[in-house]
């Protein structure tokens, strides 16, 4: 037989080689995806006609034509001047916005007591930024100090009554700082008790599962307007002569347990998507119940379902709007207690404070959506960072 030269044969991987320049950079992705077919192409071309005009009334209203400083609605009754806005439009009213800010972050809290709620937001803020840090050192004391030790911070600083600081009644709070104190304290509650309700309703004892199953189907089955106003106006029905509880007080229980009854079927769901492998690995370990679920189960099961997390911490964050059916201001609240103000009125009043209201929930909720997405991504086992 002949022999053959193998002298060719390779020793080593090629080098990679960059892709051609028809298939990479911002000109492909473009071709690929606006442009691909003539339907796309025509589409495309609309949809930025129609982008450009949107952009144009919205920056016309909002900025160009928009009335930034003033003392009263003299401010906000000029007409449009440039000629970029519908007929009858006039630019934004700003001047209402700032007029009014210290109201729709503070309420009637005093004016002189408000440094309390800065500093208040300056120490969650510290906090809070180190936990949503991966490579944060100190990450157990952190979160000692964000969920143990600040509320008793924030309570002394916000109601005071004690160690030098005057007592302000909750009545007096509104605007982002009531937004912001209910979120919290749902959130806070919210996810532990969620976590307990859903481990009760798998429980094997059957008191502890039906008690479950009552709480979570019963809030779940009534809206939580119908919670507050049973919270804040039958309530007091039913204590002993006497006894009263803080209006705000039961506005934060009735929010952290409706957050929790819902975060209880989410953090289910991720439970029942565990294989069952890994319940039975754990017993072949040894390990106890509360080993197991602390250990194994739970961590992924809650990785599992973080966008069900974040959603129900979005959806509570918005529900807080509906704190006004008890008399209480939120920032949105607040916002339409003072369109009623006869100095500020004006057709572009409403509509402006409206958009300032949107604009504050859109940033946080929008941020707290931006990071699950991070999460996500980070603890997926798949993900090669």
């Amino acid at each position: 037989m002949q022999e053959h030269d193998m002298s060719w044969v390779r020793t080593e991987m090629a080098l990679a080689q960059p892709a051609p320049r028809s298939e990479a950079g911002l000109g492909s992705w473009v071709r690929k995806n606006l442009f691909a077919t003539p339907i796309d192409s025509v589409l495309t071309v609309l949809g930025l006609l129609f982008a450009t005009w949107a952009l144009s009334q919205i920056l016309g209203w909002a900025i160009f034509n928009a009335q930034w400083t003033g003392t009263d609605r003299t401010a906000c009754l000029t007409v449009d001047q440039g000629g970029a806005l519908p007929s009858g439009w006039s630019g934004a009213c700003w001047a209402f916005v700032n007029a009014k800010f210290a109201q729709f972050m503070f309420g009637r809290y005093p004016v002189d007591e408000r440094w309390r709620v800065i500093l208040t937001g300056i120490i969650f803020v510290a906090l809070l930024a180190p936990l949503l840090i991966p490579r944060a050192p100190y990450k157990r004391l952190n979160a000692i100090l964000f969920f143990a030790v600040f509320p008793f911070i924030a309570f002394w600083l916000l109601i005071g009554g004690f160690l030098g600081l005057s007592y302000v009644e909750t009545p007096l709070w509104g605007g982002l700082l009531v937004t912001l104190v209910l979120s919290y304290v749902g959130i806070v509650v919210s996810l532990p008790l969620g976590v307990l309700l859903a481990l009760g309703r798998r429980s094997k004892m059957p008191a502890v599962k039906m008690l479950s199953v009552i709480f979570i189907e019963t809030v779940r089955g009534v809206p939580l307007v119908t919670i507050l106003f049973m919270a804040s106006f039958m309530l007091p029905l039913f204590v002993p002569p006497g006894m009263t509880f803080d209006k705000f007080l039961r506005a934060l229980i009735g929010v952290a347990l409706f957050a929790s009854a819902y975060m209880a079927e989410v953090v289910r769901g991720g439970l029942q998507a565990i294989p069952k492998g890994q319940y039975e690995g754990a017993d072949s370990l040894g390990l106890g119940y509360w080993q197991k679920m602390g250990l194994i189960i739970m961590p992924q099961a809650l990785k599992l379902v973080i966008p069900g997390i974040v959603n129900t911490f979005i959806g509570m964050f918005k529900d807080t709007t509906l704190v006004l059916i008890i008399s209480m201001f939120d920032l949105l609240g607040i916002v339409k207690q003072n369109l009623a103000d006869a100095n500020w009125a004006t057709p572009q009043t409403a509509r402006t404070g409206l958009v300032f209201a949107a604009i504050v929930f859109w940033v946080f909720c929008f941020g707290m959506s931006r990071y699950s997405m991070f999460m996500e991504r980070r603890l997926d086992t798949g993900h090669t960072r």
